[in-house]
């Protein structure tokens, strides 16, 4: 008999505590014949398992019952607790744990209640409470898919980022419908994006910490301050980088109304979706440094168990020994800031942090003695374990505010600007903030177009901010942790405004898939070991086989043997030469000389404003003079090396050959030297006349 209205208590008085010894079951709730296992975590002496069962009355109130169930004495082992729990229904009832009198949420909580609408500042008074329920899912033989890291094109998202700003659109820049009424800011508003990740290029999706946390902050220091203030400040921690519940999905990132919503399903739904249209889900959890060894691998473990995620990024700690070591984890991948060795067989741990973008950024705005790093950077993919690169991350400046700003713009946190990093390392192009100055805004896309051939021709895994494709800005915040509102939640519409910024990162990602030279499986040697004529990569100056590494030196070309690498359909890679001119004068580099029968085509010039940068495959124009090539100021031009028949075959498509993008260049620097000389001369005659004529006449 099923309970009514205003039966409160029908399910929770027929629970029983098992008498039996409960043995060892893996941290949380496991279901068992005639009930279930609890196995959880408390430090108090005197530790209960509180029980709650919620009805609406008669009156239309809602009332709850409790019953206390305390721990078995003999089920202690250290600071774990085990029961057996008899019932045959446990739907609609919760738990939390008495430690010493005092309610706490089960550390190991599967599903949680109380917090299900984001962003609700009564939280702080609405204790967590944990769902007893089990429901089993069907993944339909569904495993992680496990790409390598050479494969690899990450997107970094979050929940409610991604999706809760108005008028979303498609990658067309066309209004999108929700094909299933996914509401904005949940995992299933994440699947109807997938189309769009495909279209872009994207392989695996980096999101934010998916977990149960609360988001509502209290003032600083309150807990345990006697003197403390702890109530909300009325910011929320929209990033998720505090202390959660590390074993539950966030109840308010899932559809539906309170007291409805399934968290645990719908998270489940996206990662098999996912899957099944070839994308990796890598999710952040974050860890504060006090939690055990033992926790954080269970933590880790039960998300790549429960859920089959592809990957972990460890944040809030350095590498774990004990998740490098683990054998249930030697096939996930693990992010950290950095681990102290490598390990055998195959690569799972990668490296993650900001090494790369420092590097890059100080190159893209043209530092001095950055060629070094540009070497490394560019050529850095070791055997024990892989690199995350990346231009521009959640902490930190957009990839358009990093060519926009020159300094933080954080007053919307409340904190006088004191918040956040100073050390950005970047350029405005000549104006901080927007600009409607043409060139100004022509040389910030230029920049930012460099910015992505810096990242997705380097040899590491290649990260993508979300929305750094068509430019979206956060107004030069670089510590938006407190922003959820459109500071932080990509604007869609700049699909159509910055559609060139899309265009030129789609073809980018492309490129380097088709191109197995920029993304090894080993690290290049700078060695002929094939014993081919070349190096699998070598380094030029504005001379070539003639690097220059002075502190003063901007220029660097890169080489690339095809010899060394397969394509798809086991045929060698092509030969590549990319200049890099950093330097704010435009540079003659001399081109290496290619095998015979083969010659210099353009696939990517950053300077052509006309072209987007780009020079469509079969479309690529032969070089007229094979020599030598002038690569503007601050530029990076990609050569392909093509067979003179492939030429010859696409010569009636293309007509003539394009003339070189440098001969504009020369004849440009050539006027301004006539112009400059004239006004030099128009100058000394005016003084001239003016000395004649006296200093009265002159106005002296």
């Amino acid at each position: 008999m099923k309970p009514g209205i205003g039966e409160i208590g029908v399910k929770i008085e027929k629970l029983i505590m098992s008498e039996e010894e409960p043995g060892y079951f893996q941290p949380g709730v496991t279901k068992t014949e005639g009930g279930v296992y609890i196995c959880t975590e408390a430090a108090g002496e005197e530790v209960s398992l509180a029980v709650y069962e919620q009805e609406q009355g008669p009156d239309g109130e809602r009332k709850e019952k409790r019953r206390v169930f305390p721990f078995p004495k003999g089920s202690r082992m250290g600071r774990m607790r085990c029961m057996k729990l008899l019932g045959e229904d446990f739907s609609g009832l919760t738990y939390a744990v008495l430690s010493d009198g005092k309610e706490m949420p089960d550390t190991f909580g599967r599903s949680f209640t109380g917090h299900g609408t984001w962003g609700e500042l009564s939280h702080v008074d609405t204790p967590l409470r944990s769902r007893f329920e089990l429901e089993s899912f069907d993944w339909e033989g569904d495993r992680p898919l496990q790409l390598p890291y050479e494969d690899m094109i990450l997107y970094r998202i979050h929940t409610r980022g991604l999706t809760m700003r108005a008028g979303s659109k498609g990658a067309d820049g066309k209004e999108e419908e929700a094909e299933n009424g996914a509401e904005p800011g949940t995992f299933r508003a994440i699947a109807e994006k997938i189309p769009y990740f495909k279209e872009l290029g994207i392989t695996s999706l980096e999101l934010m910490p998916p977990n149960e946390f609360e988001e509502v902050m209290l003032p600083d220091g309150a807990d345990g301050n006697p003197y403390g203030v702890d109530r909300p400040t009325g910011k929320l921690n929209y990033w998720g980088y505090t202390p959660g519940m590390l074993f539950a999905p966030k109840e308010s990132y899932a559809s539906g109304a309170c007291g409805e919503k399934n968290p645990v399903r719908e998270f489940k739904e996206l990662v098999k979706e996912l899957h099944q249209n070839g994308l990796e889900l890598i999710i952040e959890l974050y860890f504060t440094g006090k939690e055990s060894a033992a926790v954080i691998s269970e933590a880790v473990r039960f998300w790549v168990r429960e859920y089959h995620v592809d990957g972990v990024h460890l944040v809030g700690i350095a590498g774990c020994p004990a998740l490098r070591d683990d054998p249930w984890l030697s096939e996930t991948k693990l992010f950290a800031a950095f681990w102290e060795e490598e390990t055998p067989g195959r690569r799972h741990l990668a490296e993650y942090n900001d090494g790369f973008l420092i590097d890059m950024r100080r190159l893209l705005k043209g530092d001095e003695d950055q060629m070094n790093s540009l070497i490394f950077r560019n050529r850095r993919n070791p055997k024990g374990y892989g690199v995350i690169n990346y231009m521009a991350n959640t902490n930190g400046f957009t990839l358009m505010d990093a060519v926009t700003y020159e300094m933080k713009h954080n007053e919307q946190n409340g904190e006088n600007n004191q918040d956040g990093s100073s050390w950005n390392y970047t350029w405005n192009c000549g104006v901080e903030g927007p600009s409607r100055k043409k060139k100004v805004a022509a040389m910030r896309r230029k920049q930012i177009r460099n910015a992505l051939l810096m990242l997705f021709l380097s040899q590491g895994t290649p990260l993508l901010l979300s929305g750094d494709e068509f430019g979206f800005s956060k107004g030069g915040n670089n510590n938006s942790y407190c922003q959820d509102n459109e500071t932080s939640w990509l604007d869609w519409g700049l699909l159509k405004t910055n559609r060139d910024i899309f265009e030129f990162t789609k073809q980018v990602i492309a490129f380097r898939k088709k191109h197995p030279v920029f993304h090894m499986a080993q690290e290049p040697k700078v060695m002929d070991y094939l014993a081919c004529g070349h190096p699998d990569v070598s380094y030029h100056g504005v001379k070539a086989w003639c690097p220059e590494f002075e502190n003063f030196r901007r220029q660097l070309g890169i080489m690339y043997c095809g010899e060394y690498a397969k394509k798809a359909d086991n045929t060698p890679d092509d030969y590549f030469f990319t200049a890099y001119n950093m330097h704010w004068e435009p540079h003659e580099f001399a081109l290496p000389k290619l095998p015979k029968g083969m010659k210099w085509h353009l696939a990517f010039n950053t300077d052509d404003r006309e072209r987007n940068g780009i020079y469509e495959e079969g479309e690529e124009p032969c070089l007229e003079q094979q020599k030598q090539f002038l690569v503007p100021a601050r530029t990076i031009v990609v050569f392909i090396g093509l067979k003179e028949r492939a030429e010859e075959n696409r010569g009636e498509k293309r007509g003539k050959k394009e003339k070189q993008p440098a001969d504009k260049e020369k004849k440009r620097a050539k006027k301004d030297q006539e112009k400059k000389a004239k006004e030099k001369d128009g100058k000394k005659k005016s003084e001239k006349k003016a000395s004649a004529k006296g200093p009265e006449q002159s106005g002296e």
